[in-house]
Formats: C-alpha cells, sequence, structure tokens
C-alpha cells in the first residue's frame, strides 16, 4: 500500500521518533515534513497519515494548513498523536478534516511525549523518557495492522 505521513514535529521530536519506527518497517512510506514540504498530488496515494504533537491543546498549525490543501477527497487516512496527556478529543481536528475530505478514518494511536511547554519546562518538563521503546513498538504494530493490514 502506497502510504504517505504528513507530520509535525517540533520541540523534543517525539511524533518524528514514531513515524521513524514506521518508516523503519515499511520503506516505502514517504514522510513529509509540513514544515518545508511544498504543495504536492497525493491522490496516487492509497493511504495518508497525519502525525502530530499536541501543542496547547492543539496538533500543530503547519499540518493542519499542509493538510487542508493537500489531502486528496476520499482517501482512507490513519492519526499519530504524541502528548503528554493522551485525550480522545486531541484527534477531532485531523478527524473533522477527514470528514470534509469524505475520508475515512481507519483509526487513532496516541502515546505519551516528552513535554516541557510552558509552566512544566519550570518542573524539567512531564512524560520524560517518552515515546518509550513500547509505545513506538505499539505505533509500528497499530500501522501494521489498521494500515498495512499485515
Amino acid at each position: 500500500m502506497k502510504t504517505a505521513i504528513f507530520y509535525y514535529s517540533v520541540h523534543h521530536g517525539n511524533t518524528k521518533k514514531v513515524i521513524d519506527a514506521i518508516k523503519a518497517a515499511d520503506s516505502e512510506v514517504e514522510l513529509i515534513d509540513t514544515t518545508t514540504a511544498s504543495d504536492a498530488d497525493y491522490s496516487d496515494y492509497d493511504c495518508i497519515g497525519l502525525a502530530s504533537g499536541i501543542y496547547a491543546t492543539k496538533v500543530g498549525k503547519p499540518i493542519m494548513e499542509y493538510a487542508e490543501k493537500n489531502l486528496p477527497e476520499g482517501k482512507p487516512v490513519f492519526i499519530i498523536l504524541t502528548s503528554s496527556m493522551c485525550t480522545d478529543g486531541f484527534a477531532n481536528q485531523f478527524r473533522n478534516l477527514a470528514e470534509e475530505k469524505n475520508c475515512k478514518v481507519l483509526g487513532v494511536y496516541q502515546c505519551k511525549g516528552y513535554d516541557t511547554f510552558g509552566p512544566f519546562k519550570l518542573a524539567g518538563g512531564i512524560g520524560k523518557g517518552h515515546p518509550t521503546d513500547g509505545e513506538i513498538k505499539g505505533a509500528v504494530n497499530f500501522y501494521n495492522v489498521i494500515v498495512a493490514g499485515r
């Protein structure tokens, strides 16, 4: 299955660690850094992943802007999120966009990430050591089962 993952991962690279492991498991996955990528036609891809850290309760603005312009209509999508707190509502921005584009959401994978935003910085951050090896393996398993059908 030809898959592209649009991603936004800054600060500690939590999300990038997760999607790099997916790429290592499936070398045909194309990772699209939404901070540097130009607009492109992804209609020949079978599936699109949307991956972001959570920044003040929202996915990164650059990935939302990129996905609004470049997510093809009617494609299956999957969502990967990293955050100091895993909350179901964090995926809603991506779910709403998928609905607007008539895309079916195959599933959502969330795991913790190291966070030094705002007051957490004063305490040395929260979620130290996350994502763990187990959480990263969980993301690869999610991809293999939900997306690649393995």
